[in-house]
């Protein structure tokens, strides 16, 4: 009677795939072991050239839809009387300087994009847009709009470039606490418009101009926007108490008296010196001459 091993009678088959595959496997270093990792490695690289496209196009995207101005039908403005007016003014009177699509002209006139209503609404209000000719800086002149065409190109502009909007006449008032205005505008104002709000020259040609003549949403939007070398104030810098307490400053002082005398334009000692001199130094002369002829 024979025995039979069972091990001696198994098949090819009944070997552990695990065995097999690291019988099958290639040996480290050998030809068809570096031709594997070759392999491995362009398939780790195009899957990573895939994932970094697919990154790259989901962060355009994201950037553009922040970034990207508001389409006039998204914002509800598009057959609107007053878009469709204040888009007739612009391309009467602006697009020369700022562009069909308010990004500007090299040499001209900057982007509109993202300077909001407040800052068409300033500088078309105060006459310092439309230019007249290029300079160092945009001064005021007799407004070209009326106030109903004002409000129809910030319609236009707001719609199509986004950015601050110009805020009802309750939050631009002057109703803010007068101590802290004054405050707030010796801090952050002063230096440029004086300290009774008179203005004063700038460097490279430029001058911060007089406030006596700004009412209150001018000097709201003029915070808003940071006209010319003004920095902007935005909420973050400035909340909306503490511009109104700014204005309330600014337009208490300009009707203040001057107990002095004559306010010789305000614009602080130096004008006070010239004067004096001026005048005393005539007086005295006069008084020694006329004295002399006596003599």
């Amino acid at each position: 009677m024979s025995t039979t091993n069972p091990q001696s009678d198994a098949q090819p088959d009944d070997v552990p795939r695990r065995a097999r595959s690291r019988r099958t496997r290639p040996t480290e270093g050998t030809p068809a072991a570096a031709a594997r990792s070759r392999r491995l490695s362009k398939a780790r690289r195009r899957v990573a050239n895939v994932a970094g496209l697919m990154a790259a196009l989901v962060l355009t995207g994201a950037l553009y839809s922040t970034l990207a101005p508001a389409h006039a039908d998204e914002v509800g403005a598009a057959g609107d009387p007053d878009y469709d007016a204040g888009q007739e003014i612009y391309e009467n009177s602006c697009i020369s300087c700022h562009g069909s699509n308010l990004e500007g002209v090299d040499g001209r006139g900057p982007s509109l994009i993202g300077v909001g209503g407040a800052a068409v609404y300033f500088q078309v209000h105060t006459g310092r847009m439309p230019l007249v000719r290029q300079g160092e800086q945009a001064a005021d002149k007799p407004v070209v709009f009326s106030d109903e065409e004002i409000d129809q190109l910030v319609t236009y502009v707001q719609a199509n470039g986004g950015g601050p909007a110009v805020p009802s006449d309750e939050v631009a008032s002057s109703d803010g606490d007068l101590a802290l205005g004054g405050e707030l505008f010796r801090l952050n104002c002063a230096s440029c418009h004086n300290f009774v709000g008179e203005g004063g020259a700038l460097s490279s040609g430029k001058y911060a101009p007089s406030l006596h003549n700004a009412d209150d949403l001018e000097i709201y939007t003029a915070m808003l926007s940071g006209p010319e070398n003004m920095p902007v104030f935005g909420d973050n810098q400035l909340s909306p108490e503490e511009k109104r307490a700014i204005i309330n400053y600014i337009q208490t002082v300009k009707e203040m008296p001057d107990p002095g005398g004559a306010g010789i334009g305000r614009t602080g000692p130096v004008a006070e010196g010239l004067v004096i001199w001026l005048v005393g130094m005539s007086a005295l002369m006069f008084g020694i001459f006329w004295m002399g002829s006596k003599a």
